[in-house]
Order: C-alpha cells, then sequence, then structure tokens
C-alpha cells in the first residue's frame, strides 16, 4: 500500500485572531501559521464594529437599570 499526496481546500474552515498586529491562523484549534499586519493597518468593519491596534469591538445596546419586574424570578424562570 502506497500513499499518495492530495491538496484539500480548507479555506472556509480558517479562522484568524487578532494579536499584537498579526492574524494568527487556526484550522479547528491548531495553529497553522500568522499574518503579520504593516504598522498603521486599516481596518475596514461591518456598522457597528470598531478596532483598535489589537481589539475589535461591537457596538450594542444595554439597558441602563435593571426592570425591577424580573428581580425576583426563581431558577425555573417563573417570576
Amino acid at each position: 500500500m502506497t500513499l499518495t499526496q492530495k491538496k484539500i481546500d480548507v479555506t472556509d474552515r480558517v479562522i484568524g485572531k487578532l494579536k499584537n498586529g498579526e492574524i494568527e491562523l487556526f484550522l479547528g484549534n491548531s495553529p497553522i501559521g500568522k499574518i503579520t499586519l504593516p504598522e498603521g493597518s486599516k481596518y475596514t468593519l461591518e456598522h457597528h464594529f470598531e478596532a483598535d491596534q489589537q481589539k475589535i469591538y461591537q457596538s450594542v445596546s444595554v439597558p441602563d437599570k435593571t426592570d425591577p419586574r424580573y428581580t425576583d424570578c426563581d431558577e425555573g424562570g417563573w417570576c
């Protein structure tokens, strides 16, 4: 029995994580490489997202105070 090499397209399964000016690449939980970003790289993100040099943030709406109707609920969800 012999083994032959074959290329499998995994592009749509690769995940990138921003860290220290690089994009670390993973396939599942296994690191497979990195992309180094040049100094002053520009990010283009969808609406409600913004980036600084190390992090990506999502803008969300959250209530500014708790609604008293839901403070006395038990663990089963009954209020």
